[in-house]
């Protein structure tokens, strides 16, 4: 059974109060979109995203970027929720038998153990919903806004996404539809009108759909309970030292006769701490994101590498709190230099100046830096959760 994912994220979102698509809105550093195709990750073979045209490409962009392990594909939405979801299933290559999951792209919070829940009742009796219990008091009312009687809660159910069917039952239930010109508020509706039972499982309060302003600061908080609030990054750098070239360390020129090796400008613990910075946040190290095969990176500045390397972290929703750095070296002195070493990081990163610490350290004439081959520098910095942007 292969299971195919039909992404929902043409809404408009008159009512978060935007002139842009909600699923495009930045929530901790991710956007809305991003969030929810990178909680399908290990769970589906294939994603089918709808949007509406005029969106297409920043919504390509944003489900392109996401961190997943199977292809997209793009649609484009109807003029309904329900013509967007069959403009999706057009676009899949499901088989009778395979499993089809309809999901809202505003759900952003689902976990994967509610996916996990629909797949499981899919695989079982051919259907599976998620939800939760009804906690409210609920009345039924006329159109006057009389109290005609009240419900059951006990009897009721809020019904979450994704939604989950066998590909035949669902293609049947779109075609009795057709026929019947019904139109329901979710899939698990159209199965019901073509008499097909519908299994509810169990669903998670925090998988909320982002309808108002209001939910924001409600995800937020979800968010803030499951991501680590502070993170810590350590980074090592050595070059070797070389005549004739120009010495750099933390974007200051210091006067010397020898400078370092390397592809870029080499200021070792710049580079120390853009490793720091990259492996706070999981995203590997200054080789990958900065080769040195790349012809564009010979003797740049790395300051403006240290820029780049803020607005990676930016993205992943952190910033730095603070850096140490520790240059190891037997020459020259360094000690003059370093409250401009401080002000040229605090700068470039937009700290304080009390966020950033340089100093210096010799070997006392043990192993490379003290034979004078070369210099290392050491630094590690913490990061700290940015705040939602809206």
């Amino acid at each position: 059974m292969k299971t195919i994912t039909v992404m929902l994220a043409g809404g408009r979102g008159e009512r978060m109060g935007g002139s842009m698509n909600k699923v495009l809105i930045p929530l901790s550093g991710k956007t809305v979109l991003r969030r929810s195709v990178e909680a399908f990750r290990g769970l589906t073979d294939e994603m089918i995203v709808v949007a509406r045209q005029s969106d297409m490409d920043a919504i390509r962009r944003e489900a392109e970027s996401a961190d997943r392990d199977f292809p997209l594909i793009f649609a484009s939405g109807g003029f309904s929720r329900q013509q967007s979801v069959l403009n999706g299933l057009r676009a899949a290559s499901a088989g009778p038998e395979d499993c089809l999951l309809i999901h809202d792209a505003a759900r952003c919070l689902v976990s994967p153990a509610v996916i996990r829940r629909v797949l499981d009742a899919v695989k079982g009796c051919g259907t599976g919903v998620p939800s939760v219990p009804v906690t409210s008091t609920c009345k039924l009312r006329d159109e006057n806004g009389y109290v005609l009687h009240t419900l059951d809660r006990n009897a009721m159910a809020e019904i979450q996404t994704p939604q989950g069917f066998r590909a035949d039952l669902l293609k049947k239930a779109f075609r009795r539809a057709e026929k019947d010109g019904f139109e329901a508020t979710d899939d698990a509706g159209l199965l019901e009108h073509a008499g097909t039972p519908v299994l509810l499982v169990e669903g998670d309060r925090r998988n909320i759909k982002l309808t108002s302003p209001e939910d924001l600061p409600l995800a937020l908080m979800y968010l803030k309970e499951e991501e680590p609030v502070m993170r810590i990054g350590m980074g090592y750098d050595v070059h070797r030292w070389e005549a004739g070239r120009k010495l750099f360390l933390c974007g200051v020129e210091i006067p010397w006769e020898r400078g370092l090796l390397g592809h870029s400008d080499a200021d070792a613990p710049l580079h120390a701490l853009m490793d720091a910075m990259l492996g706070g946040c999981a995203l590997g190290d200054i080789g990958r994101h900065f080769p040195d095969t790349d012809p564009e990176l010979e003797g740049v500045s790395s300051l403006l590498l240290l820029r780049k390397t803020n607005e990676l972290i930016h993205q992943q929703g952190y910033s730095v709190c603070n850096a140490d750095i520790t240059i190891v070296a037997q020459r020259p002195k360094i000690a003059p230099y370093i409250p401009a070493m401080n002000r040229c990081v605090a700068e470039t990163l937009g700290l304080p100046a009390d966020r950033v610490n340089v100093k210096a350290t010799t070997t006392e004439k043990l192993g490379f830096e003290g034979r004078e081959e070369g210099l290392s520098a050491y630094a590690v910095c913490t990061l700290e959760k940015t705040r939602i942007q809206i």
